[in-house]
């Protein structure tokens, strides 16, 4: 069974990614057979639908949308604002967004003759991940070449909640709160159907009895709506250390590739995201590199994107 990794930093990380994406082509017995790259999401820089974390990616979209269409790969844009208002929906940037990215008759007929081209039959299309009904209704009807994914800045903990979502036909994933990912007698129960809509949080870092992780996302969403408020202070007593992938592997939420191989693709479940916007290249190798790259070639695929002297990883 195949499973699908959802990388982070759309345009945060253009460049580490249009270098390791050829390596990933090139040189595919570097990497697991078992795995694929089912999307790269984010959201650029002043984007005030987006959500979760503050965009900071400056890469011109078209260059992104180039990109992950030669190489046959999902973009998603995050558009998780839980805020929004009816007047924030006509936004030049956003809408504009949608017009570059939105996988119409006209662009599947392209993505489908690269693939003819290139002896692979995957025809990619695009998503969007999204928190505010207000925002979905208005992108189903104004844009509705995407798919469509519910953000887990809903932080859906409850579990006949996320079940809920799972039933919704608007959502083709729905991303759990990272404290259900153990919940395995209740996600054992769950049809095939909503398991394959079952996109689990692989690496967070945040606190496993956090009670504030609602109000943190809503945060980032003023921000990003340009809302004046204070910035919001975790409590967590790890939380002046940043963001640590050793941390996160300690934390009772988190999901391995062992855990992957031997408990959840058996089970039924093949999608992951991998969380990591808001970090630098360096730590998003270091992703690529435990999640996807065999442990012999590790060192090979580190040593060909360190020395691109085009990359700035930190």
């Amino acid at each position: 069974m195949k499973v699908f990794y959802h990388l982070p930093g759309l345009f945060e990380f253009y460049d580490l990614y249009k270098a390791f994406l050829a390596l990933f082509r090139e040189h595919r017995e570097y990497f697991y057979d078992w795995c694929e790259i089912g999307s790269i999401y984010g959201a650029p820089m002043d984007c005030i639908w987006g959500g979760g974390r503050v965009g900071f990616g400056e890469e011109p979209p078209e260059n992104v949308s180039a990109l992950l269409r030669e190489y046959g790969i999902s973009a998603r844009l995050t558009f998780s604002n839980s805020l929004l208002r009816e007047e924030h929906l006509s936004d030049k940037l956003c809408n504009s967004l949608c017009r570059q990215f939105e996988c119409g008759a006209e662009k599947i007929r392209d993505v489908q003759n690269y693939a003819a081209q290139n002896d692979t039959s995957v025809a990619v299309q695009n998503g969007i991940i999204v928190h505010s009904d207000l925002l979905l209704d208005y992108l189903k009807a104004n844009y509705p070449g995407f798919y469509f994914v519910s953000t887990t800045t809903k932080v859906l903990t409850d579990f006949e909640q996320l079940k809920a979502e799972l039933d919704r036909e608007d959502f083709r994933f729905v991303v759990p709160d990272f404290r259900l990912n153990k919940e395995f007698a209740k996600l054992d129960a769950l049809t095939p159907a909503q398991k394959q809509k079952v996109e689990f949080l692989c690496n967070e870092c945040c606190s496993f009895t956090c009670r504030a992780r609602k109000k943190c996302y809503e945060n980032v969403s003023r921000k990003s709506l340009g809302d004046p408020c204070e910035d919001h202070v975790c409590a967590s007593p790890t939380a002046k250390r940043g963001y640590r992938f050793s941390d996160a592997m300690k934390n009772p939420g988190f999901i391995g590739i062992d855990d992957i191989q031997n408990v959840y693709a058996p089970a039924g479940f093949s999608h992951f995201k991998i969380e990591g916007r808001s970090l630098g290249s360096a730590v998003i190798l270091e992703f690529l590199l435990y999640y996807m790259t065999k442990p012999e070639y590790q060192l090979k695929v580190r040593e060909e994107i360190y020395l691109d002297s085009s990359l700035d990883l930190f």
